[in-house]
Formats: C-alpha cells, sequence, structure tokens
C-alpha cells in the first residue's frame, strides 16, 4: 500500500534524491518542505501519512519541528534523515516518539522503515 509522504530536508539536491527514492515503490511525495517552519505548515495542511525529516536546517531545525507536529498530532510518524551520527541523536529521537532514524543515503534502511509503518510497525522501528 502506498504512503503519502512529506519530504523534509534542507537541501533541495536532497529532497530530489529521496523523492526519486519513494516514487518507484508507489509512495506519493504530497510536499516538500526546506525547513522545521514549512514542515509544520504543510503536515497541518496534508496531513501526510509519514514525515521524512533532515535534522540540521536553518530558520528551525527538525527535532523543533518534530516536537510541534507530534504536540498536534501525537500519532503522526517521523522519521528522521541525516548524515549526522546516529549515536549523537539517538535519545533525542527516542524521546520525540519519532519512528526511526537513518541515514540520507542507505536507501534501502529508509524504504524498509517506511514498509515496516505500513505494515504497522511501532514506535520502535528503526531506532
Amino acid at each position: 500500500m502506498s504512503k503519502r509522504v512529506l519530504v523534509v530536508d534542507d537541501s533541495s539536491m536532497m529532497r530530489k534524491m529521496i523523492v526519486k527514492l519513494l516514487q518507484p515503490p508507489g509512495h506519493i511525495v504530497v510536499g516538500q518542505a526546506k525547513n522545521g517552519i514549512e514542515a509544520i505548515e504543510l503536515y497541518k495542511a496534508l496531513k501526510p501519512d509519514i514525515v521524512t525529516m533532515d535534522i540540521t536546517m536553518r530558520d528551525m531545525d527538525g527535532l523543533a519541528a518534530a516536537k510541534e507536529i507530534l504536540r498536534f498530532d501525537k500519532s503522526a510518524h517521523i522519521i528522521f534523515l541525516s548524515n549526522l551520527d546516529e549515536e549523537v541523536y539517538r535519545a533525542e529521537v527516542e524521546k520525540l516518539g519519532a519512528r526511526g532514524f537513518a541515514s540520507k543515503h542507505k536507501a534501502k534502511e529508509i524504504l524498509d522503515m517506511i514498509e515496516e509503518e505500513e505494515d504497522g510497525g511501532g514506535q520502535d522501528s528503526g531506532i
């Protein structure tokens, strides 16, 4: 079953890469945001099934945006994609209740996390 995805990353190149990754399995990218402020606005307007969220962005980072999104919708499914050291952010991501954390360059891992969400994966998927 395809998922409606909101892609959030400050790099247009990275957003394009993620969109390209998600389309062949049939997922629908309903929106793209370049910072946390846009991500919150688009989440509220589009109500996607899953959000892929970068951590470091200008204006509002991904962690702050995820807090706001989860305050708005406690059942939001957020998967953090980053090139940063996962161990540094693991506790913060878990505390937020995000669904996972993957390297931006590990396509199979990203798709696996989304597939787990399709199959009713739990809060600890990928973390």
